[in-house]
């Protein structure tokens, strides 16, 4: 039965023997059908272990790079001026290593569904691509993206992330920034819950999630530029070291985390501008956001639409790192969650 017909190409994969008796003879196919083995499908991760793994990272991002988020949103808003660790250096000689976490509850406490998200969006825009591709393009997928399709998954995973950071952004501005609004040592809010209830009290959820429309601006390209970044990164990374992604060392997932993380603020930065200042302004002061962009521009020169730039890229690479680094991790911790 191994011997073929002349002629005959050797195509499938698979051979079937059909039980019922033995073959006639000048009929070898009425003994073996042969089949086509499916193609094997690239096992998808679970959503679940997306969210967790994704909250690790979230952690592992806000504690290593907060004092320079701090810093960087007093460029923005309290036009704080002067070197970055010089800035550092006087909020901690001043106000000690609290002063340096000023405002890191309400990210911290946000970061975990934030970060989750963001991964779980990405997972889930992954899956949209796939279902897009298999369904209306009749192509089947093996797990390996192209550059476009990655693109497009890590501009969805912004979407969700928007919902959940808008008013923990909001808060966080406003704490950051109350000590630089001239309050005469007297502070309007005492934390992150006094600074939430009271902007309900003024305003409901409007007042919450103002500057939401910026949020968006800033974290879907943002998120675009990240994951791409990453995926792109890492891949040169596994060619260099001759590796696949289980093998990748440490320090090339930790170098591609942290370049996605300069990428996604190279993006953000001008957006991330018009978000504080809009966050932080009292009610009245703008009509929208096209109106801080021109009012913006108008007093201080397009330069401001950068401002921050410098303590948001040098916080960008340490910060991603260990996100990353958190994130792949705990993916390989979780791998029973498959």
């Amino acid at each position: 039965m191994s011997e073929k017909r002349k002629g005959e190409t050797p195509t499938m994969s698979a051979e079937l023997v059909v039980q019922g008796g033995a073959p006639s003879v000048g009929s070898p196919t009425s003994a073996i059908t042969k089949i086509e083995a499916p193609k094997p499908k690239k096992k998808t991760e679970s959503a679940l272990k997306s969210f967790i793994s994704g909250g690790v990272g979230g952690v592992c991002v806000v504690l290593t790079g907060h004092p320079l988020d701090l810093i960087k949103v007093k460029m923005q808003v309290g036009g704080a001026s002067g070197s970055v660790f010089g800035m550092l250096s006087n909020t901690f000689r001043t106000e000690g290593i609290r002063g340096l976490y000023r405002g890191v509850s309400a990210p911290l406490v946000a970061v975990t569904p934030i970060f989750a998200l963001s991964f779980w969006g990405f997972d889930m825009g992954k899956r949209v691509v796939s279902w897009y591709e298999e369904t209306v393009n009749g192509k089947t997928m093996d797990g390996n993206y192209t550059i476009p399709q990655i693109a497009v998954a890590g501009g969805l995973s912004g979407i969700p992330t928007s919902l959940v950071m808008a008013p923990s952004e909001r808060v966080k501005c406003l704490l950051q920034v109350q000590d630089a609004a001239g309050s005469g040592g007297k502070v309007k809010y005492t934390g992150m819950m006094d600074c939430a209830q009271q902007l309900y009290r003024q305003g409901g959820m409007r007042s919450l999630y103002k500057g939401l429309g910026a949020t968006f601006l800033r974290d879907v390209p943002g998120s675009l530029a990240w994951f791409l970044t990453y995926e792109v990164a890492k891949k040169e990374l596994m060619r260099i070291q001759g590796v696949d992604s289980s093998q990748l060392s440490p320090v090339a997932v930790m170098t591609a985390g942290g370049i996605a993380g300069m990428a996604c603020w190279g993006v953000s930065i001008p957006p991330d501008v018009i978000k504080s200042r809009w966050q932080t302004a009292p009610d009245g002061q703008y009509k929208g956001l096209i109106d801080v962009y021109r009012k913006l521009v108008a007093a201080e020169g397009h330069g401001a639409l950068i401002s921050g730039m410098r303590p948001a890229l040098i916080r960008a690479f340490p910060a991603n790192a260990a996100c990353f680094m958190g994130m792949e991790l705990s993916r390989k911790a979780l791998a029973f969650m498959d």
